[in-house]
């Protein structure tokens, strides 16, 4: 959609801000590919985070020597390279794990692995995009939650009045019309 916009709005860089629920490496690593800088936080959906362990987010990427540091101080050395959705992840774990003192809030495996997707540097550039400009999100909810809740006001309950994607297009640009979007 980013770089639909900006074709259309001719410019030759663009920012472009989305919620969580949009968050997808290939699709922002397309946007820095293509000169637009986008602003999407990553989603919290760790389940080592609600079980009480360390996430990725506790474990150190060194990239001068291609490591993690892990939160007992450990070298977390790449492994093996693997494919999964299609993505290639670099897969990393540090030997000291089986007598790691913080095994415990690490990881039930005998290893906690650590997988890096090849072009993660693009998702870590970003972040620090929305760490130097932290009212982005909190601008983006002001601007466009409003506009959303209305139109879902308006149309109530059952949301849409029609069935088939023709249809149900012509009545939501019919709702976005009349709200002089």
């Amino acid at each position: 959609m980013a770089i639909s916009a900006k074709r259309t709005m001719g410019r030759s860089k663009l920012k472009v801000v989305a919620d969580r629920g949009y968050f997808s490496g290939p699709e922002i690593r397309a946007c820095d590919l293509n000169g637009i800088s986008a602003y999407v936080p990553k989603p919290l959906t760790s389940a080592s985070r609600k079980k009480g362990l360390f996430t990725k987010a506790d474990f150190i990427y060194v990239a001068k020597s291609d490591t993690y540091r892990c939160p007992a101080g450990e070298r977390a050395i790449h492994r093996f390279t693997t494919v999964e959705h299609d993505l290639n992840l670099r897969v990393y774990w540090p030997s000291a794990c089986p007598r790691c003192h913080l095994k415990e809030r690490c990881s039930p495996s005998d290893y906690r692995r650590i997988r890096r997707w090849e072009h993660e540097n693009a998702l870590e550039v970003m972040q620090r995009r929305l760490d130097r400009k932290p009212d982005a999100m909190t601008i983006r909810r002001s601007t466009v939650e409003h506009v959303f809740g209305t139109l879902k006001h308006w149309m109530g309950p059952a949301h849409f009045l029609t069935r088939t994607l023709k249809r149900v297009s012509t009545e939501m640009s019919l709702q976005v019309l009349a709200y002089n979007l």
